[in-house]
């Protein structure tokens, strides 16, 4: 049986390496490369659309073309005039990756200022799945808006997901930071967090530390992400510990997370199974750390 998968947030536009001086364009962002993965793990009566804020620029063009060429939804963005996406460059130094962005002036900053669309396409899907970098790119108000939708989504019976994905640069403050995140996380049903983000950013001095603190907001099903060393779930206090896929030489660890969470809800969705969904997730996330980029072809996951 199937339904309507909505993820929200920022998709960016990539500049990457392509040797000779040259440089080569695509496109992700953390909840876009959710969708990505969804979308090649859900069975076909899954619809999967992306929430955002474009421009009305070339580019804004561009991406939603690319969206819709993946099978992912775009009817419901919301296009700006005058504005146009992010954008980000990858610098190779000895083999590793630095970022520089572009992202002040996103439209995407924008994705909840229309409090009416924004509740359309909330209300529009069965499973809504956000981040933390969805919530640090907004302004307060309307990061509080967007709380205010999902917490009603929830409290509707949907499945809402979240990814604290904890990025301090986006953030005015710690306090604010840890505050948002938060209640993005009591507003969830499911949260897929890192370990190492938990324990860097909040302390927590194991993975059951963060299971508690996430539980203890009121989030009943919890995923805690721990790279290398598997994933431990715990569902309405059951506790599972899934060991991560082995890979033969990582590649770009670029969306790991993100793919991991993609298929997990793909196959969760599907059959409710927790711990065999987070078994097909971590080979997926495997095929992906083996590959270059953010947005692996859908035909080189081997599903």
């Amino acid at each position: 049986m199937g339904g309507r998968f909505l993820s929200m947030g920022e998709c960016m536009v990539e500049l990457s390496q392509a040797g000779a001086g040259l440089l080569r364009k695509g496109f992700a962002g953390d909840t876009l490369n959710t969708a990505w993965y969804a979308r090649a793990c859900f069975t076909k009566d899954w619809s999967v659309d992306y929430f955002t804020a474009l421009g009305d620029d070339a580019m804004s063009d561009e991406m939603i073309a690319f969206f819709r060429e993946a099978g992912i939804g775009s009817d419901l963005i919301r296009r700006i005039k005058g504005k146009a996406p992010g954008l980000y460059m990858i610098s190779l130094k000895d083999g590793e990756r630095s970022f520089s962005y572009w992202r002040e002036s996103s439209a995407a900053r924008q994705l909840a200022a229309d409090p009416d669309l924004l509740r359309t396409a909330i209300e529009s899907a069965d499973v809504v799945y956000f981040s933390g970098i969805t919530l640090a790119i907004l302004s307060r108000d309307d990061a509080d808006t967007l709380l205010a939708e999902v917490r009603r989504a929830k409290a509707s019976g949907k499945l809402v997901a979240f990814d604290p994905n904890i990025r301090p640069r986006l953030w005015s403050s710690y306090d604010v930071m840890h505050a948002t995140i938060t209640e993005g996380a009591r507003a969830s049903s499911l949260v897929l967090p890192s370990f190492d983000d938990e324990a860097a950013h909040f302390g927590d001095d194991s993975i059951e530390a963060t299971i508690r603190r996430y539980r203890a907001l009121g989030v009943p099903e919890v995923v805690v992400k721990n790279g290398a060393d598997g994933v431990t779930l715990n569902f309405e206090g059951a506790e599972t510990f899934v060991p991560a896929e082995k890979v033969e030489q990582v590649v770009d660890t670029t969306s790991a997370g993100d793919s991991f969470n993609g298929a997990f809800l793909a196959r969760y969705l599907n059959d409710r199974n927790a711990p065999e969904a987070a078994r097909f997730a971590a080979r997926i996330a495997a095929r992906v750390v083996s590959e270059h980029g953010a947005l692996v072809a859908h035909d080189k996951l081997g599903i």
